[in-house]
């Protein structure tokens, strides 16, 4: 088991947004998970739209388009001839911007609606706390087998003020097939509480370090007052002097 990281070093840090792209499902599950995102078809029905109006707009500027040529070859290019080839012009020239258009809507309608999910995400990050977390997977194997593993949950400085979480398989136990389930089962159930009381022990590491740097924050924020006060009364006895040493009192 690779050693336990200094909680003192990862105090003031919180967790990466990375932790987000799997919506926690990789983090134990006693951290809990972050609100989801509702899935919506609404974007999809709007880009829908948009490929539709583009497909019309290009057909249509077509049409306008011959029909223009075709009555303005017969007529002469009359006003009505020519009106037609340049909106039948305009329309294939722009046909693309429907889809740009829907898409640009889409978009606005999407961050519109889950900009609250987003920041209630963000809030559930910053709820991690860095120390880690352990806990027992049970996992199948194909000859029938069952295997244990304690799973730990290590906190890793990631970018600058932030952290995220290593998982590591601790000391996994192949069970055969013809070992009685009741065995295995209370094994897990061992396991399980070696994995809540490991757990607990760090994170009681973890906020005795935060008390201690409290307990410092308050101190330097005590001695900095003292400090004020000390500074404030000098200031005053230095004002009263220079006051009498401009106004010396009057002699007879």
């Amino acid at each position: 088991m690779s050693q336990e990281p200094d909680p003192a070093q990862l105090l003031g840090l919180t967790a990466d947004e990375e932790l987000l792209a799997d919506d926690g499902d990789s983090l134990p599950e006693s951290m809990g998970r972050p609100p989801m995102i509702p899935m919506t078809r609404s974007g999809a029905a709007i880009v829908g739209v948009g490929a539709t109006l583009t497909g019309v707009t290009l057909f249509g500027g077509i049409a306008l388009t011959l029909l223009g040529a075709i009555d303005g070859v017969s007529s002469g290019f009359g006003a009505l001839a020519l009106i037609a080839v340049v909106l039948g012009v305009i329309m294939i020239s722009t046909h693309w911007g429907w889809v740009h258009v829907a898409e640009f809507s889409a978009n606005a309608i999407h961050s519109r609606r889950n900009s609250e999910i987003e920041q209630e995400r963000f809030t559930w990050l910053r709820t991690l706390e860095p120390y880690t977390r352990y806990e027992v997977s049970t996992e199948a194997e194909t000859d029938g087998s069952l295997t244990l593993a304690t799973v730990r949950h290590r906190p890793v400085p990631t970018n600058p003020g932030h952290f995220t979480f290593v998982r590591e398989l601790v000391d996994p136990e192949r069970h055969p097939d013809e070992e009685p389930a009741a065995q295995i089962a209370e094994r897990a159930e061992h396991l399980r509480r070696e994995a809540a009381l490991m757990t607990e022990r760090e994170r009681a590491r973890f906020q005795a370090a935060a008390d201690v740097q409290q307990r410092a924050l308050l101190g330097q924020a005590n001695e900095e007052e003292h400090l004020q006060a000390r500074r404030a009364t000098s200031e005053a006895l230095a004002q009263q002097i220079n006051t009498n040493l401009r106004d010396p009192p009057v002699t007879e």
